[in-house]
């Protein structure tokens, strides 16, 4: 049985479920296609909450009286008749139903489709449109694309985009307090609480602040390829041309250091797992690390970083210590 249909503390449907409304009405209209198809499977694979508001809306639409119904394929088997409290919101959902296939077209902007990876995982997704996004480890992102821009919400941790051309439709990336304008494209943003790092590969970007800071209104940047803009809150921003082999190395499973403080690199290996690497000795902490080490095994790094300059690494449960 499926679960019974959930409300927010306002009283109005979540947001899969209004989504899943969207996505019935889009299946029943005359604009339906292949495409349309192909980004409902994407919808419901991004997250498995998706599936259950499907199948929700997809159960009051067979009982809307005089409602297009699904093809045989496509509907779930039918299930006992709701109890009260699922008909007070199942009404409500099934107004909202009657109202998207009768409004006109609104449908056709896509509904939010979320991603995310876990510590430790990569993962690529590839749009409706033809672009691709990498995911860095611990990263959470938000598409929702419409007739006019295609936008990208970057709420946690890094990604590559890998934007298709399109003048009439550009592709915009928010990162906190900054966007990311391009056409056709391919750039890194990396978010990290107040602090947005954006690098450029190829073509332009355009990277400005989401409003006006107390001094006024700030210029956008423009990016060419091989640059990086960093953002942070207590400087203004700043653009230099880092190593390319650096920024992309986490596509490879990489991490690449050119004479960098152990603090640092220590901060970079721990993002992605595995046993942290603790420094024992806060003297140790401006130690400079220069090599190509791989993301997912901090005890070599450790081993590595102890032999080089004639330290110790203590190994505890979870916790990998280098000392003296």
């Amino acid at each position: 049985m499926v679960s019974a249909a959930r409300r927010t503390p306002d009283g109005e449907p979540p947001r899969a479920d209004a989504e899943a409304a969207v996505w019935i009405a889009r299946l029943n209209s005359d604009a339906r296609s292949a495409t349309t198809d192909d980004a409902l499977r994407a919808w419901l694979q991004a997250d498995p909450e998706h599936e259950a508001a499907f199948e929700r809306a997809t159960e009051i639409w067979a009982m809307i009286p005089g409602a297009a119904r699904l093809n045989e394929a496509e509907a779930p088997r039918a299930i006992p008749r709701p109890n009260m409290r699922q008909q007070h919101w199942g009404m409500a959902l099934a107004a909202s139903l009657l109202i998207a296939a009768g409004a006109g077209g609104w449908w056709l902007s896509d509904p939010t489709i979320d991603y995310s990876t876990e510590i430790g995982e990569q993962r690529v997704a590839t749009l409706k449109d033809g672009s691709r996004i990498a995911l860095n480890t611990g990263t959470e992102l938000h598409v929702a694309f419409d007739d006019k821009v295609r936008r990208v919400t970057l709420d946690r941790g890094e990604a590559m985009f890998e934007v298709a051309p399109n003048p009439d439709r550009p592709f915009v990336v928010t990162a906190g307090d900054r966007t990311v304008r391009a056409v056709g494209t391919a750039f890194i943003v990396r978010r990290s609480g107040s602090s947005v790092v954006v690098t450029l590969i190829e073509g332009k970007v355009a990277v400005a602040p989401l409003r006006e800071t107390p001094e006024g209104a700030e210029a956008p940047a423009l990016l060419t390829a091989g640059e990086r803009l960093i953002a942070t809150a207590e400087a203004p921003p700043l653009i230099d041309q880092p190593s390319m082999e650096a920024a992309t190395a986490w596509r490879r499973g990489q991490a690449v250091f050119n004479d960098t403080p152990l603090a640092n690199a220590v901060a970079e290996l721990n993002r992605y797992g595995g046993p942290r690497i603790a420094i024992g000795d806060p003297r140790l902490a401006s130690l400079r690390v220069s090599g190509v080490f791989a993301t997912n095994d901090t005890a070599e790094f450790a081993s590595a970083i102890a032999a080089l300059h004639g330290l110790r690494v203590q190994h505890g449960q979870s916790e990998l210590r280098i000392v003296r």
